[in-house]
């Protein structure tokens, strides 16, 4: 069974598999690598102007574990503002608290492997 690495970013969405979490790790760090490289979202004219927001995901990358039922889930979601959210779960997410990128990507791995 593998690992699957799920992208979602501007209407896109595409995923592909890894036989480790190594592997699936180390591909979710290049796809963020490669979004965070774009400008960032401009802001929106509507009725009011909108201006993104931290609040508004830009990217999500999610890994998914290679149980077929309860697998462990998690990912990272890229904000409009630039910053990266790092989480466990697919439905009850729960944020993990790092320092850094680098951080977030390690306790990540550490949570979909324990």
């Amino acid at each position: 069974m593998a690992w699957k690495v799920t992208a979602q970013h501007a209407g896109d969405v595409g995923s592909e598999k890894f036989e480790s979490l190594e592997e699936a790790i180390a591909d979710a760090r290049l796809r963020l690598d490669e979004i965070r490289d774009e400008d960032r979202l401009p802001p929106v004219n509507m009725v009011d102007e909108f201006n993104p927001s931290e609040e508004e995901v830009h990217a999500r990358i999610q890994i998914s574990g290679p149980a077929p039922l309860r697998s462990k889930e998690g990912g990272i979601d890229l904000m409009s503002d630039g910053h990266a959210i790092a989480y466990t779960g697919e439905i009850n997410r729960e944020a993990i608290q790092a320092d850094s990128l680098d951080e977030a990507f390690e306790r990540l791995q550490a949570a979909l492997a324990g």
